[in-house]
C-alpha cells in the first residue's frame, strides 16, 4: 500500500473549510454531514492517487478504505467521519467517466500541456473536483472549488492552490454555464 503525501496540516484545512461552510447559507446538509463530505473529498484524492500509483482497481481501493483506512485517522481527523457513500460514488464515477473528466481538465490546461504532465496528486484533486462539477449539480460550485483549493493548499501551497482554483473555475464555467 502506498500512502499519498500527507497535507502539511489537515487540521488547518478542516478548520478553514468548516469556517467557510459556517459563513454560507445552508445547503441542506447538517454541519456533521458537511464535515463528512470534506473528509470524503480528501480521502477520495488519496484513493485516486493510490490507484494511479499502484494500478489497483477501484473496487479494491474502496474495499481497502472501507475495511481498514476509515478506522484510522490523519493528523487527528477521524477518517471514520467520512461520507463513505459519497467517497465510493466519487471513486467509481471518476473511473467510469475518466475520459470525459480528463477532457474537461485538458481543455483548461495551457496550450501544449497534457494531463499526464501534472503531478499525480494535482491530477487527483482536479479529477475529483471536475467529477463534482460535471456530475453532481446538487453540490454548489463554490463548495467544490473551495474544498479542493484548500486540499491543494494543504498538500502544496499557494501556487498549486491558485492553479487548481483557475482550472476548476474554468471547468465550472464549461459544465454549469
Amino acid at each position: 500500500m502506498i500512502d499519498s503525501p500527507k497535507p502539511t496540516s489537515l487540521k488547518a484545512v478542516m478548520e478553514t473549510l468548516n469556517a467557510q461552510e459556517a459563513a454560507k447559507p445552508s445547503s441542506g446538509l447538517t454541519s456533521k454531514e458537511k464535515r463528512a463530505r470534506t473528509v470524503a473529498r480528501l480521502v477520495l484524492v488519496q484513493a485516486l492517487y493510490q490507484m494511479e500509483l499502484t494500478g489497483t482497481g477501484v473496487e479494491t481501493v474502496i474495499r481497502e478504505f472501507s475495511d481498514h483506512r476509515f478506522e484510522g485517522d490523519l493528523e487527528g481527523e477521524k477518517l471514520a467521519d467520512a461520507d463513505e457513500a459519497f467517497f465510493g460514488e466519487g471513486a467509481r464515477a471518476i473511473v467510469k467517466e475518466q475520459a470525459t473528466i480528463d477532457r474537461l481538465i485538458t481543455d483548461r490546461l495551457a496550450a501544449g500541456w497534457r494531463i499526464e504532465r501534472l503531478d499525480t496528486t494535482v491530477r487527483a484533486i482536479l479529477r475529483s473536483g471536475a467529477w463534482e462539477l460535471k456530475f453532481r449539480p446538487d453540490v454548489a460550485v463554490e463548495v467544490v472549488i473551495n474544498e479542493y483549493v484548500e486540499i491543494a493548499r494543504a498538500f502544496y501551497g499557494e501556487t498549486e492552490a491558485r492553479f487548481v482554483n483557475g482550472a476548476l473555475d474554468g471547468i465550472a464555467k464549461d459544465t454549469r454555464g
